[in-house]
C-alpha cells in the first residue's frame, strides 16, 4: 500500500513530507497507456502534488493542481490532489519515446522542454490563489523546488523519482520535501545542506528498500526527525455519468443538436481517468430537452 509521512525536525524549524507512490504511478500508466517517459514524467508528479496537498490544504474539499505547460513532445501535463491523500493526472500526449540520456536515464525534461508551472489552491471559494513560475529544467522536483523558492518563498529540497524498467513497468516511485522554516538556523541549514548532497536519488533509495521514514531519517540525519502522521496515498478519480451529462448540458443547444443529427451517439472520456461513459441518441435527445425546459 502506498503511503506518506510528514515530519518535524530541529525543534519544528524543519518541516518534511516522504511518499512511496509505486501503486499510484501504476495505476497512472493502466489508465492512460503511457510510455516509459510518460509514465515517469507523470508519476513524479503525482508524487509531488499528493505531498503538496497535505501540506498546502488544510480542509475538506480543498483541491491543489499543479500543471505543467511546456514546449516538449509530451506537451504538458496536470495532476490534482485533495489533502487526503488523494490524487489524480494526466499527460496530454502519453506515447512519446525519447533516446535515453548520456547517463542512462528517462530524459523527462526534454519530453517536457521549456515552459511553466502553475499552482492553484482551489479552497473552495471564488478565488482560487494561483501562482506560476518558469520550469526550472522540466525534471519536474526542480521545478516544483523552484515553484516553492520563487511564489511561495519557502526555502525547499524536493526529490521525487520513478524507476521503469525495459517493459515499461513502474518498479519504484516516490519522493520528498523538505522544507525550512524562517527561523532555522545556519547551522541547521548547513546540516540539511550537507545531508542532501550526500543523498542517493530517489529511485536509489526506494531501490534498496528504504521506506518513507527511512528516507527522511538520512535526509534529517542529526537533526532529531519525529515523525508526525501517516496516510495512504490513491489514484483517485470521482468522475461519474451525472458530471459527464453536465458537461454535455454546458456545450449548449447548437453542438448537441450537431451531435444528434450524425446520429451515432456519443463517447466522452474522462481526462484524468481514461473512463469512457456512452451516451445514445435518445440520451442526447433527453439532455437536449432539459436545456430547453431552462
Amino acid at each position: 500500500m502506498d503511503y506518506m509521512i510528514n515530519a518535524t525536525a530541529a525543534d519544528d524549524r524543519i518541516r518534511a513530507f516522504a511518499v512511496t507512490g509505486k501503486e499510484l504511478a501504476t495505476q497512472a500508466r493502466h489508465a492512460h497507456h503511457t510510455s516509459p517517459i510518460a509514465t515517469a514524467a507523470l508519476g513524479r508528479l503525482l508524487c509531488g502534488t499528493v505531498m503538496m496537498g497535505w501540506d498546502m490544504l488544510k480542509n475538506d474539499g480543498d483541491l491543489i493542481t499543479v500543471q505543467i505547460d511546456g514546449d516538449g513532445p509530451l506537451k504538458g501535463l496536470l495532476a490534482t490532489a485533495d489533502n487526503a491523500g488523494r490524487v489524480k493526472g494526466f499527460v496530454k500526449n502519453p506515447w512519446v519515446i525519447l533516446p535515453n540520456k548520456e547517463d542512462g536515464h528517462l530524459n523527462v525534461g526534454g519530453g517536457v522542454g521549456n515552459g511553466i508551472i502553475t499552482v492553484t489552491r482551489d479552497m473552495g471559494r471564488n478565488d482560487p490563489y494561483s501562482g506560476q513560475v518558469e520550469l526550472k529544467s522540466g525534471e519536474i522536483a526542480e521545478d516544483i523546488n523552484y515553484y516553492f523558492a520563487v511564489s511561495e518563498q519557502i526555502p525547499s529540497s524536493v526529490g521525487l523519482g520513478v524507476l521503469v524498467d525495459g517493459d515499461g513497468k513502474v518498479m519504484e516511485a516516490g519522493g520528498y520535501i523538505i522544507q525550512l522554516m524562517p527561523d532555522a538556523s545556519e547551522e541547521i541549514i548547513d546540516r540539511l545542506e550537507k545531508n542532501i548532497l550526500s543523498l542517493p536519488t530517489v529511485t536509489e533509495l526506494l531501490h534498496k528498500g528504504n521506506s518513507p521514514e527511512a528516507i527522511l531519517q538520512q535526509a534529517l540525519a542529526g537533526l532529531d526527525v519525529s515523525i508526525s502522521d501517516r496516510r495512504n496515498v490513491s489514484f483517485y478519480c470521482n468522475c461519474n455519468r451525472d458530471r459527464v451529462e453536465r458537461a454535455l448540458l454546458l456545450l449548449g443547444q447548437k453542438e448537441l443538436d450537431e451531435m444528434i443529427a450524425d446520429a451515432k451517439g456519443e463517447e466522452l472520456k474522462c481526462r484524468f481517468c481514461n473512463k469512457s461513459y456512452q451516451f445514445s441518441i435518445d440520451d442526447l435527445k433527453q439532455i437536449r430537452k432539459r436545456i430547453s425546459l431552462k
